[in-house]
């Protein structure tokens, strides 16, 4: 029998529309906007929806202000509360200040929230200047104790950085430490990890745990000839429903016409971490 049905979402890749910016054009914020109707018109009717990260593209504290008001338009829609964390991309005291409305600060965002049954953990995986991720220690503490309690139905865990070994990525644009995180989440009531930053569909296992790392709504990757990686015009999202014995994943692809926007080395994208 379904507990409970979500929506993950991922790399929204958001800003205000006076930005002006490589993604600018691309009408990116409409991408969300179909998708949440889209959801409302297939009657999907999840509990949440969770956003894995790269919320803007280098947001500022008026970008993270219009994010929210799409994130509200969206909950609104839905009659569900939306939640996020943050990517690589994004900026932890503009988000403070702009999306939650605080005194800006260069704390790590991360929350527990249970709903139905269902603990969702989302975790501040970015690391300020750097593609890859890491968990910091704090973090990983105040996990620990908070796992040791077990949910209901069981705990979901979101994070922009995926633990999963991405064909054609990089180890090293990935979680750095994904062995600490991971065992912390092994042996505990943990039935499935969220993810993005990749831009392509990944559904595996890591520490016997489901892990699925999304694509994202902003645009998909594309391994491309000599050790090229391409971003296409694409936009998709998953619906992940908790069963007694676990989680299942279905990928919805909204219609595009594929076309591709840009595409860069490998040796740009690891000269990005220098």
């Amino acid at each position: 029998m379904e507990k409970l049905k979500f929506v993950h979402l991922t790399d929204t890749h958001m800003n205000a529309p006076e930005t002006n910016n490589i993604f600018s054009k691309q009408q990116l914020t409409e991408k969300v906007r179909r998708v949440f109707g889209h959801i409302r018109d297939n009657a999907i009717s999840p509990a949440f929806v969770v956003i894995t990260g790269d919320l803007s593209h280098e947001g500022n504290t008026q970008d993270y202000e219009y994010i929210r008001t799409i994130v509200d338009e969206g909950s609104s829609l839905l009659g569900v509360p939306v939640y996020v964390v943050l990517g690589n991309h994004d900026h932890r005291a503009p988000f403070r200040e702009g999306f939650l409305k605080e005194k800006p600060s260069e704390q790590p965002y991360h929350y527990s929230h249970t709903i139905q049954g269902v603990r969702l953990i989302g975790l501040n995986s970015q690391i300020k200047g750097q593609h890859h991720g890491e968990i910091d220690a704090e973090q990983l503490a105040w996990l620990e104790e908070t796992l040791r309690t077990p949910a209901e139905h069981g705990t979901i865990v979101a994070l922009h950085h995926p633990l999963l070994n991405i064909n054609g990525m990089p180890a090293d644009h990935l979680l750095a430490n994904r062995e600490q995180l991971g065992a912390v989440l092994e042996g505990k009531d943990v039935i499935g990890v969220v993810a993005g930053h990749v831009h392509t569909n990944n559904v595996g296992t890591y520490k016997g745990i489901c892990h699925v790392a999304a694509t994202g709504t902003a645009f998909g990757g594309e391994a491309a000839e000599d050790n090229q990686f391409k971003m296409v015009d694409f936009c998709g999202y998953n619906v992940v429903s908790v069963f007694e014995e676990g989680i299942t994943v279905q990928t919805v692809v909204m219609p595009g016409m594929q076309e591709e926007f840009f595409r860069f080395s490998m040796e740009a994208a690891a000269a990005h971490n220098e």
